[in-house]
């Protein structure tokens, strides 16, 4: 009788999700889980947090959290259907320091939060697991190396000796609340004949286009294996169930970010006779700093091209469970792809995501640039245990995440270089082996094709200086710096830059914080700001709203509260639209631009570019406009008259149509030009405005020899393929107060098979017209528009709703502008 040989399959984890209750107790009290009872406490979630078990039990409130750092927490389940046998018990992030019990005996103890285990075990068949989260707070006294430098942002300074994040433990922008439990997924894994696993895939991009893709994997399949990829085809060697193979692929269609191309991703599989088993997915791309002409700036090239890589700090998905499912990961990475972003920071003061986090962003086309969880202190990296901790746990990540060519950057930290030398000590004290060494050591050996920078902000003569290497550009937002100071401050890369407090939309205010705003506490407390400073992030919202207004932003808020409000809606996305034209335009060497941050954690005016209910702030359409592939930009060259800067990151030529126009008092054409231009790909062009007119005219007000003209200039960018727009940008020479006028608009809701549309006119400029749609995210919103053909704009359904509402068949609302009387409903 012959014996057909089994199929391959991956090896089967079994979460373990179910039956699942916590009990809070006194540190210490308990040394094992024997006096423990199975049905004490309250029901539990894992993956999940004890944040997260007592919010569900309406025992937490994350707007005025309490310490949960002070009491040991336990997780007890019954693991009651599984048959007697061996298997592998596998941690995969237990927060923060812990022990786990299976029928009373101690079969692991993590000491951080960022390390996975794998723990074989005997099962009975009817078994009790046990973790035991310990309270951190006894730890935090723990006696350490006297530190060089401190810092007032963490708090206590016992932190920098124990391997967790530091969410929860930073006052003043981050609610405190703290990180402890097994919030990633507990499972259990039972071999199998001719599985699967131990999966690693690791691919390449030479320059002449040869992708390479390595493969290795454990099995227990004895016939002929077989490995594919993009219709290639090389042998598997098997030796003592470990199998590995290598595989070159000319000509390979290779991974873009989503700004320059497509993010094309190519299925790895293995054969077998007639089996076939998908092992994952990856990308092939090729990543490379360029340091520029002296070799002090910083910037990308991706496959051998300029990258100006535009995006957000990421936070969190939800502070309080600390989610690592590709469902909670899905609408926030849509929402940074729907912004055309091309890049995502994980700071050094937030956790490590999971690999569906780079799993999305893989398929999205967002580069990842993650910092090792490390952040202004002063680490004890001689201390043994602490260095292997750490060692360990960036070597899993950049393991777990090899097939991911999203991941771009891997940086030594946040803010360590910058903290030390802002107490003027010098860079021997902190440039030391821990990130000039060990770690870019465990780089080059698990992930040669990603880059690599010892901290952030780093380089310049000092760690801080925006002109060199990698800096973080507050010249324009924390500094009040006019907005000049964008280009002044010769940007090489800003890591982090422009933070407001931006104001969302008025539909969340109404839902989770209906209280009056700037002077409610509960409002102030939602509102971010460096610890112990006099200001608040509120202060430079309002410093540039007076700026760019002409108004004075405390009487304003007094007399007519809701158009302070909209004016604060607006004046932080004019900001970053301009700080980004001055970053974008032909001739700057600025290699890119991240804002912090891409989400707030708490509903309020928060720094976050969407509220933490998920709606996207008006902010976030202003950066989306900044950050268009396609883009037309003006700039005020002073007597040099105004410069219109046309950008094309795209892969293909795009034939456009170039219309600019002067308008007196918002409505009146004073003089107008227009060109067919044909854009090549991923360029630059420059183009003086009076090439357009065909004659001098002062658009920019400089010379002044009679009284001023206009008061906008207009630049449309048209697709001279579909004649559908592309882009817009304005020019306000006199202001933006003369440029407020009681507009007429008129708004037409139309359906298709698409859905809704919005098609809106206006007969005389209008800024910031916003739209208010409750259930339906416009395509763009809170944006100027000028009097000609009507504005279209998509109603998108969203798929979740603030809990006070319900989503509507069929959307209504209205369309407003600042400076109009009425708003218009439709």
């Amino acid at each position: 009788m012959t014996t057909l040989p089994a199929p391959l399959r991956l090896v089967d984890a079994r979460p373990l999700t179910q039956g699942w209750r916590l009990v809070l107790t006194p540190p210490g009290l308990h040394a094992d889980p024997s006096t423990l009872a199975d049905d004490d406490g309250i029901p539990a979630i894992v993956p999940g947090t004890v944040a997260g078990a007592l919010e569900a039990a309406g025992q937490f409130d994350r707007t005025a959290p309490h310490p949960l750092n002070g009491q040991d927490a336990w997780f007890l389940a019954v693991i009651a259907d599984e048959p007697p046998g061996e298997a592998v018990l596998r941690f995969e992030g237990l927060a923060t320091i812990a022990d786990v019990f299976l029928n009373g005996e101690k079969i692991l103890s993590s000491h951080s939060m960022f390390m996975s285990h794998n723990v074989p075990v005997h099962l009975s068949g009817n078994d009790r697991l046990a973790i035991c989260c310990r309270a951190l707070l006894p730890h935090l006294s723990r006696k350490l190396k006297r530190a060089r430098w401190r810092t007032k942002m963490i708090v206590p300074a016992g932190l920098r000796g124990v391997r967790t994040t530091a969410l929860g433990y930073m006052p003043g922008w981050c609610p405190e609340i703290h990180a402890a439990g097994p919030y990633r997924p507990v499972t259990l894994r039972r071999a199998e004949q001719a599985s699967v696993s131990a999966v690693d895939i690791a691919a390449s991009l030479d320059a002449d286009g040869t992708g390479h893709l390595n493969v290795r994997f454990e099995t227990t399949a004895t016939g002929p294996i077989r490995l594919r990829c993009a219709s290639h085809e090389t042998t598997v060697i098997v030796e003592n169930g470990r199998a590995e193979a290598t595989l070159s692929l000319p000509g390979i269609a290779p991974w873009w970010p989503r700004s320059h191309g497509e993010p094309v991703l190519h299925e790895v599989e293995i054969l077998m006779g007639e089996d076939r088993l998908v092992l994952g997915r990856t990308g092939f791309r090729r990543v490379e700093i360029d340091r520029g002409a002296e070799g002090t700036r910083f910037a990308l090239k991706v496959n051998g091209i300029d990258i100006f890589c535009r995006g957000a700090v990421w936070t969190n998905a939800d502070i309080v469970g600390l989610p690592g499912t590709r469902e909670a990961y899905a609408p926030w990475l849509r929402l940074a792809a729907d912004a055309n972003m091309n890049m995502i920071r994980i700071g050094g003061t937030m956790t490590y995501e999971t690999q569906a986090f780079f799993a999305l962003c893989d398929e999205l086309g967002l580069m990842v640039w993650q910092d090792a969880m490390l952040a202004n202190f002063d680490y004890p990296a001689d201390d043994e245990a602490f260095a292997a901790l750490l060692r360990e746990e960036v070597e899993t990540l950049l393991r777990s995440t090899r097939a991911s060519p999203s991941l771009a950057v891997f940086c030594g930290g946040s803010e360590m270089y910058q903290q030390a030398a802002m107490m003027g000590l010098a860079e021997r004290v902190w440039a030391g082996p821990l990130t000039e060494t060990v770690l870019p050591g465990i780089v080059a050996n698990e992930r040669p094709d990603i880059a690599y920078v010892p901290n952030s902000p780093f380089g310049g003569t000092q760690p801080f200086s925006p002109n060199a290497g990698i800096g973080h550009y507050y010249g324009v937002g924390a500094y009040e710096r006019p907005l000049e100071d964008a280009r002044r401050a010769d940007a090489s890369f800003a890591a982090e830059c422009l933070a407001f407090a931006n104001v969302p939309e008025q539909v969340t205010l109404d839902a989770h914080l209906p209280v009056a705003p700037v002077h409610d506490p509960r409002w102030k407390a939602r509102v971010p700001r460096d610890r112990d400073a006099s200001w608040d992030f509120e202060d430079t919202r309002d410093h540039y709203l007076g700026r760019l207004y002409d108004l004075d932003p405390a009487r304003l808020r007094r007399e007519d509260p809701a158009r302070y409000l909209d004016l604060s809606r607006a004046v932080t996305g004019e900001v970053i639209e301009a700080t980004f034209s001055e970053w974008r335009r032909a001739g700057s060497a600025c290699g890119g631009a991240l804002v912090w941050t891409f989400q707030d954690l708490l509903a309020g005016a928060g720094w976050g570019l969407v509220d933490a209910t998920g709606l996207p702030k008006p902010v976030w359409h202003a950066v989306r406009r900044a950050f268009r592939p396609v883009q037309v930009l003006l700039l005020d060259e002073g007597t040099n008259g105004l410069d219109i800067h046309l950008v094309n990151d795209t892969a293909r030529d795009e034939a456009v149509r170039l219309e600019l126009t002067c308008l007196r008092a918002g409505r009146q054409p004073v003089i107008s030009g227009r060109r067919d231009v044909v854009l090549p790909a991923r360029s630059r062009l420059r183009l003086p405005a009076t090439d357009l007119f065909g004659a001098f005219f002062d658009t920019t007000y400089a010379y002044r020899f009679a009284g001023p003209q206009h008061n906008v200039t207009v630049a449309r960018l048209i697709s001279a393929e579909s004649n559908e727009p592309i882009a817009e940008a304005f020019h306000f020479p006199l202001g933006r107060r003369p440029a407020i006028h009681d507009a007429t608009l008129t708004a037409a809701l139309i359906e298709n098979d698409a859905g809704f549309t919005l098609d809106i006119a206006t007969d005389r400029l209008a800024l910031s017209v916003h739209i208010a749609c409750p259930g339906f995210l416009p395509s763009d919103n809170w944006f100027h528009l000028a009097p000609g053909p009507a504005r279209r704009i998509q109603l998108v359904p969203q798929s979740t709703q603030p809990e006070t509402r319900e989503k509507p068949a069929r959307p209504s609302g209205d369309v407003a502008a600042i400076g109009s009387a009425l708003p218009v409903p439709f």
